[in-house]
């Protein structure tokens, strides 16, 4: 288990993406985090189409000035672990 905000993050990119295997982390510093998805809904798509989807997912928790997401320092997707 993670910290809230890191389960927060979990739960909306697998609502986005049910098949996906997801690890959340610390990143650099507080609201700083590390993003590794793992799914087939990325065959295909590019690098950039890829994390525009995850980044999608997590948008609204990276929204106005108390969000708890300032910013993901690493964000990986692949089609397969």
């Amino acid at each position: 288990m993670g910290t809230p905000t890191e389960e927060a993050m979990k739960a909306a990119i697998l609502e986005k993406i049910p098949d996906a295997a997801v690890q959340v982390g610390p990143g650099s510093g507080g609201g700083h985090f590390t993003v590794q998805v793992v799914s087939p809904v990325f065959e295909g798509k590019s690098m950039l189409e890829s994390q525009r989807l995850v980044l999608g997912a997590i948008a609204h928790l990276m929204k106005g000035d108390g969000a708890p997401v300032h910013a993901i320092d690493s964000l990986k997707t692949r089609t397969t672990a």
